[in-house]
């Protein structure tokens, strides 16, 4: 068994891991999951690693703040398997994801700036009225509630549907979003984040959290592409 820590290019599991502060398992997890190359080995059975193998574990921890574990760790076993054009594919897929977000997020910025107040009354309406004021039909609220957007109650007498002052803010934001070309699926998740919120004004300081998310994502992204890089010159 190599005594010291270094020698030459050869790399014990230790030195790995306390270069990066984890656990010798963690680096052999690694190595077994297809994360990093293949290690030699000495006679007595020792695993022996190398400079790239330190540069193959350095782009997947430089990846995965931007990519998530399980992507970062498909990137790397396509590129020690020589499928560079699948990793580029997984990678792609991400920023695409990350783009679609960041329109998103400018969709709902738009969206609040546009939405018109609501005006004061007693509180609540009915799906007649609410559908007349904007231009739709009663069976376009009945789809929205359906999907989730809405939650209006039921007058116990009646059972109609009673909208209240939140009904009607979450109504006027889900058309907003609907003319701006979003899906239902994709409104949803919003209205619900409105409503825990507690309303339009509190959400601001969580789209400003949204947004600084996917700065800092995007920034880990430009990180760990530049790792992997260097990984894939290193391959070279």
């Amino acid at each position: 068994m190599e005594r010291k820590s270094q020698r030459g290019d050869r790399l014990r599991p230790v030195d790995l891991a306390r270069a990066h502060g984890l656990s010798t398992q963690a680096v052999r997890n690694y190595e077994e999951a297809g994360i990093l190359p293949a290690a030699d080995r000495t006679p007595h059975g020792y695993r022996v690693y190398t400079p790239l193998h330190a540069a193959a574990l350095r782009a997947f921890l430089a990846l995965v703040p931007g990519h998530g574990h399980r992507t970062a760790a498909a990137v790397m076993r396509a590129v020690n398997d020589g499928e560079a054009d699948e990793a580029f594919r997984l990678i792609d897929g991400v920023h695409a994801q990350l783009l679609e977000d960041r329109g998103t997020l400018r969709a709902v910025e738009d969206a609040l700036r546009d939405l018109e107040p609501v005006a004061p009354g007693p509180g609540r309406t009915f799906i007649g009225p609410l559908a007349a004021r904007l231009g739709i039909r009663p069976a376009t609220l009945r789809k929205w509630e359906r999907a989730g957007l809405l939650t209006p109650r039921r007058d116990p007498a009646t059972g109609y549907r009673v909208y209240d002052e939140s009904d009607v803010r979450d109504v006027m934001l889900a058309h907003q979003l609907r003319r701006g070309g979003y899906p239902l699926e994709r409104i949803a998740p919003l209205i619900a984040q409105v409503r825990s919120a507690g309303g339009l004004e509190p959400l601001e300081s969580t789209l400003e959290e949204w947004r600084t998310r996917l700065s800092a994502r995007g920034r880990a992204m430009l990180s760990g592409a530049a790792e992997l890089d260097a990984y894939l010159r290193e391959l070279e």
